[in-house]
């Protein structure tokens, strides 16, 4: 009967965490990725006055590593994420 009760709990509990992600994904939306990327180059003493477009790199993606191409005002670059690491950033011509 207690391991009902915990397959019942469990099961809210994973449903709410699916619940909270929809949610956040669908906040960070609000605020354009290449504005998002544009803020982490900054921070990383990179040049992007303007951030014009952004487009995720598929082939160059991973799993846990997304890669993008920003095309800023003055410069464009590719930038890889990597969890808990500074992005990899590479200035493109």
């Amino acid at each position: 009967m207690c391991c009902g009760y915990v397959r019942v709990i469990c099961i809210v509990v994973a449903a709410q965490a699916v619940a909270n992600v929809a949610a956040a994904q669908s906040m960070s939306t609000q605020q354009a990725p290449k504005d998002l990327i544009a803020i982490q180059l900054r921070d990383q003493g990179y040049s992007c006055a303007k951030p014009i477009s952004a487009q995720r790199d598929l082939a160059r993606s991973k799993p846990d590593e997304a890669a993008w191409v920003l095309r800023c005002e003055n410069n464009s670059y590719r930038i890889r994420f990597v969890p808990d690491m500074p992005a990899h950033v590479t200035r493109l011509r």
